[in-house]
């Protein structure tokens, strides 16, 4: 079910869980502007422009944090739709950005698109959307082009799968390499602090001291 949520920083955000895996879609907007960017269209691309219609914003832009087909299947529909550029994720994606259909016929996926973002993004490069700014985090590990999108003013993140509610992202999949990943929580997201909310790929959002204090993968309880 999609929701439909304003910060107390002046955005907004709506959950939109897409495809078999439930990946975590995200509109977010700026209230003052009512600019807005799609994060991760992943699939079921109607689906998102009915919510991108229902919240009444106008989408400047799409994000991606990596490049797993469920974060970026409906990515070149979207955009075609929308006629709006593609930026992200970190260019060490560009092998899986271009074997979506390959991907998706593994999980018997059709419809879906290999993808060319119109701009690779780098690690302390800065994006905005109306009045909204975000700091790029390169965080490989669960993927070798990874980024977490981070917003120092509100104190929020979007993390991707690299740091989950309980988990960290998986690290089998081509690419993915465990000791980065932690190398990359505990370098990069750790540090943001505490009181950091975030959405991740998948399942319910956290903060960063919460995870901190029960994350198996962060006490050494795993």
């Amino acid at each position: 079910m999609t929701e439909l949520h304003e910060t107390k920083a002046k955005a907004g955000a709506a959950i939109i869980p897409v495809t078999l895996f439930q990946q975590n879609c995200t509109l977010l907007w700026c209230e003052s502007t009512k600019k807005a960017v799609v994060i991760d269209p992943g699939g079921e691309v109607p689906q998102i422009l009915a919510t991108i219609k229902k919240a009444n914003v106008s989408v400047e832009k799409i994000w991606l944090t990596h490049g797993h087909i469920d974060h970026v299947g409906g990515a070149a529909e979207l955009r075609d739709e929308l006629q709006v550029p593609i930026e992200g994720p970190h260019v060490d994606d560009k092998f899986l950005l271009d074997r979506v259909v390959e991907s998706g016929r593994s999980f018997g996926m059709t419809g879906v698109r290999d993808v060319t973002p119109d701009r690779w993004l780098a690690d302390g490069e800065c994006l905005s959307v109306g009045e909204l700014s975000f700091a790029i985090l390169h965080c490989p590990g669960h993927s070798p082009g990874s980024v977490v999108y981070y917003n120092d003013a509100m104190r929020f993140a979007i993390v991707g799968d690299v740091l989950f509610a309980g988990s960290v992202g998986r690290t089998d999949l081509p690419g993915g390499d465990h000791a980065t990943l932690m190398r990359s929580i505990t370098t990069k997201l750790l540090p943001l602090g505490d009181d950091v909310s975030f959405i991740c790929g998948h399942g319910p959002g956290s903060t960063i001291g919460h995870e901190r204090i029960n994350n198996p993968f962060l006490t050494g309880d795993i």
